[in-house]
């Protein structure tokens, strides 16, 4: 794959944010892989406005809430965390850095932070795990071949994931009109490792069909079924990743789902959804704590982080600003994306008056 030559060389100046790293990162990758990792689908307008939401909300702080014994960790699943702050799924890190999935999972584990793997990583799920002791959630793509998928999660479960992430929002791929101008194209030995010897997840439309994308992309598609089929072959944990609206995630929940991350894909595939944090608190109600909510997209403040739980989530993912780290300095260029985000969500605690996660709530927020 062509690579700038810059991509492993240090920055000129030390980043202080993460908006620092997406402009590094931005020197740091070709046209090609820059356009996949940082484009949204169509005109881009949901992308914008995952990030512009947060600017929307203000913070009303509390104050005179000193004291010792603060601290940002969670428990979820059965595990508990530093901070709330988990690394989402992002497909083809080799993209990015050599190391890949395996540089993300020894950062994510140096940091304390829960790693969700990808089922297009460039790095297998046994070797993630092997990299990093949090890399425990597996993000599942249903497979055409119900086979198939239960191999996928037959080893999931073999190498100690603890948790799987099913991503259901994706049938098809969104309109990428960046990275068609880009003409970006995978390179042939960037392998999908945990698809080798699996049937070909969208073999080639047979000729002849009047609609490509429902006669055989939606002919392929996962349906609610393979969700109740799923919850009754595997003990683990379920998050269904992609939820958007109050109806399903209380769909999700009827048939056995344990949690939601609610994501609008970062903006990657149906242009004009609505930003991930507007949706939350409606999400928050109908759901009414029966499971936990992970909030998905436009992540790149400590306050984002805040304004997220205080809208009901339990946890975020970040994808973006973990690949620009990985492209700007390997390991500790993730490692240290995450460590700015949780000193910045720490202080967004303290300033604000709260000791724990559990003191934060809407009462924080203005609208």
């Amino acid at each position: 794959m062509q690579r700038s030559e810059a991509m492993n060389a240090p920055p000129s100046s030390p980043p202080l944010s993460l908006a620092d790293y997406e402009l590094l990162a931005a020197k740091c990758l070709d046209a090609g892989p820059w356009a996949y990792f940082s484009g949204g689908a169509a005109d881009e307008l949901t992308l914008r406005w995952n990030r512009e939401a947060f600017d929307r909300i203000a913070l009303l702080p509390r104050v005179l809430n000193g004291g010792p014994g603060g601290t940002a960790r969670i428990d979820l699943f059965g595990r508990t965390y530093a901070h709330p702050i988990l690394v989402a799924p992002v497909a083809h890190q080799g993209l990015a850095h050599p190391d890949a999935e395996r540089a993300t999972a020894m950062a994510a584990a140096a940091q304390g932070a829960g790693m969700v793997l990808s089922t297009l990583a460039t790095t297998s799920m046994e070797q993630a795990a092997a990299a990093g002791e949090t890399c425990r959630w597996f993000q599942l793509y249903i497979q055409s071949d119900r086979e198939d998928t239960l191999r996928l999660v037959r080893r999931a479960e073999a190498a100690g994931y603890e948790v799987l992430v099913v991503t259901v929002d994706a049938p098809v791929s969104g309109v990428r009109n960046r990275e068609q101008r880009a003409g970006f194209r995978l390179p042939p030995q960037l392998v999908p490792e945990n698809l080798r010897g699996l049937a070909e997840p969208h073999p080639s439309p047979k000729p002849n069909l009047d609609s490509i994308v429902f006669e055989h992309f939606m002919a392929m598609a996962p349906s609610w079924r393979d969700i109740a089929w799923l919850r009754g072959v595997t003990p683990l944990p379920i998050v269904l990743k992609g939820i958007m609206a109050a109806d399903d995630a209380a769909r999700a929940l009827d048939i056995g789902v344990d949690g939601i991350a609610v994501s609008n894909h970062g903006g990657r595939t149906l242009d004009t959804i609505p930003a991930t944090i507007d949706v939350l608190p409606e999400i928050a109600a109908h759901v009414a704590g029966r499971a936990p909510l992970i909030l998905d997209g436009g992540i790149r403040r400590g306050t984002d982080v805040l304004k997220a739980l205080a809208s009901g989530a339990a946890a975020v993912m970040i994808g973006r600003p973990i690949v620009y780290g990985l492209a700007v300095n390997g390991a500790m260029g993730v490692a240290h994306v995450l460590r700015l985000l949780r000193d910045e969500f720490e202080a967004a605690m303290a300033l604000t008056g709260c000791a724990s996660v559990a003191d934060i709530g809407p009462h924080l927020l203005r609208r």
